[in-house]
């Protein structure tokens, strides 16, 4: 949506139940998405929050200040056509689970992140049916084909819209078991998110904040929290 410009020409947003979930209409014509398919979505909630950002706009349609609208896009012209490329490339984080790879040093890092991922490691096993293994260093260790058999079945079960918001909890946080936290309520999103950031905020203690960096984690903060938030609506 950023290369496209429009000027707000309508009066009344409406959410209208259809056949296929919910539309939304601007003065009784139906939004499309920038493909021209049907902007069906797939429960009241997110039509209503679609409804919002379009009522909110003012003389130009701006597309950064609507983020369900963008997402709901991705999900039809998207993800509906590629869904089984999209399933495929996140359950590849599996493999390379952010969660799995631990600091060899120094003790108090490696005392940290088994005290905050190893619970989640934890939750996986007991929620998702899969204990992804520990790795010392960076070096590529492949995990239990079955494990990863299991997690790609769970990916591959998701609806397009929520693979959507599915694609930014696990690529933000580096972790395909984060997502699925994220997505199944383990924790508060930022606490997930936070766990994600644990390595970046060692560095940060050790050797102090800095402003660009910073910035780029909130933007990837805001995404986050807003992939929580659509798939919520799904």
């Amino acid at each position: 949506m950023s290369a496209w410009k429009q000027k707000r020409f309508w009066e009344q947003v409406q959410v209208i139940e259809a056949a296929d979930g919910f539309t939304v209409e601007l003065d009784g014509r139906a939004v499309k998405t920038p493909a021209k398919a049907g902007l069906f979505l797939p429960s009241r909630a997110m039509a209503e929050a679609i409804a919002v950002e379009w009522q909110a706009q003012e003389e130009a349609v701006n597309p950064n200040t609507m983020p369900c609208t963008r997402s709901a896009n991705a999900a039809i012209d998207k993800v509906r056509i590629q869904h089984a490329e999209v399933a495929d490339m996140l359950a590849d984080y599996g493999d390379s689970d952010l969660l799995c790879y631990r600091a060899e040093t120094p003790r108090e890092l490696v005392s940290r992140q088994n005290d905050l991922w190893d619970p989640a490691l934890d939750w996986a096993e007991s929620a998702l049916g899969v204990r992804l293994l520990k790795r010392q260093g960076l070096l590529h260790k492949r995990q239990e084909v079955e494990a990863l058999q299991t997690l790609r079945a769970k990916v591959h079960a998701l609806s397009a819209f929520q693979l959507a918001a599915f694609h930014d909890l696990v690529s933000m946080s580096g972790s395909l078991i984060l997502g699925f936290a994220a997505a199944e309520n383990w924790r508060s999103v930022g606490e997930i998110w936070t766990l994600s950031r644990l390595d970046e905020l060692w560095q940060e203690e050790q050797w102090g904040p800095d402003d660009e960096a910073q910035a780029e984690a909130e933007i990837k903060r805001q995404a986050f929290l807003h992939a929580k938030r659509f798939y919520d609506f799904c």
